[in-house]
């Protein structure tokens, strides 16, 4: 193990060990949980951009490229008064190795956070007190693939390739900053391209990981693509901001994974 990543994971003990201790403490549930807003993640500085995965179909014999790295322009982050943030970014290629035809089907490119293991265990953050999953993002790149991008959530449960999935609906298509708020109950539970049962619940208690994946082979779409990401939030309805005007009002349409 690498001198950095050994250092996060003895601070990410620390951390367990001081989360664990303050909640007997204050003895924890007694009291109310808060439904304040809450941080997951933010993107705004190279140790931050450090703690993503990322992944593409080239992993296993397709063509399609991902990088994941910050953003320091002014002209785009001003306007959200921040000096960097993340930008998920590559071309989307159909394409695979010639062996490889028939077998495997490309087409989709994407990031999440790295699991948070310590000494006791994995860290996973509980969004059971609220309602929303909020995402600030502007989307660029080749319009063509702005409609294949899926927020993704794996839960703390045996069953490791379970992803609740749900699409993103960009309201402006000028490379500006926006906010996205998907209701938890609105996801969809697949694995490996099928739908579960919709009447499955979620597992707010204990979320291993968020991410975020373009998927041009759903729509057989190739081109550039570009998603900047600068935070990612758990809110509630009294913290929902909705787009004015209003507009046309998407239906949510199930995913369909690579």
């Amino acid at each position: 193990m690498q001198m950095s990543s050994l250092s996060r994971y003895v601070n990410r003990t620390s951390q367990f060990l001081r989360d664990a201790t303050a909640k007997v403490m204050l003895m924890y549930g007694a009291d109310e949980p808060s439904r304040a807003p809450k941080t997951l993640f933010t993107f705004n500085t190279a140790e931050e951009v450090a703690q993503i995965v990322k992944g593409s179909d080239a992993d296993i014999g397709g063509f399609s490229t991902v990088n994941f790295e910050l953003e320091e322009s002014p002209e785009i982050n001003a306007s959200i008064g921040r000096p960097a943030t993340g930008k998920l970014w590559g071309e989307m290629r159909l394409g695979v190795k010639p062996a490889l035809k028939g077998k495997i089907r490309a087409g989709y490119a994407g990031f999440r956070n790295q699991f948070r293991t310590t000494l006791f265990g994995e860290m996973c953050h509980d969004v059971s007190m609220h309602n929303y999953l909020a995402l600030r993002v502007r989307v660029a790149g080749d319009p063509r693939t702005r409609h294949s991008y899926f927020v993704n959530i794996q839960t703390d449960t045996p069953v490791s390739t379970d992803l609740w999935q749900h699409r993103l609906y960009f309201h402006k298509a000028d490379n500006s900053w926006e906010d996205l708020f998907i209701p938890f109950d609105s996801f969809i539970l697949t694995n490996s391209g099928g739908l579960y049962d919709n009447r499955i619940e979620m597992f707010k208690k204990r979320i291993r990981s968020v991410g975020i994946s373009v998927l041009g082979g759903n729509s057989c779409l190739e081109g550039h693509y570009e998603l900047g990401v600068d935070s990612i939030r758990i809110v509630n309805e009294e913290d929902v901001i909705r787009p004015q005007p209003a507009g046309v009002q998407h239906q949510h349409q199930s995913p369909v994974s690579h």
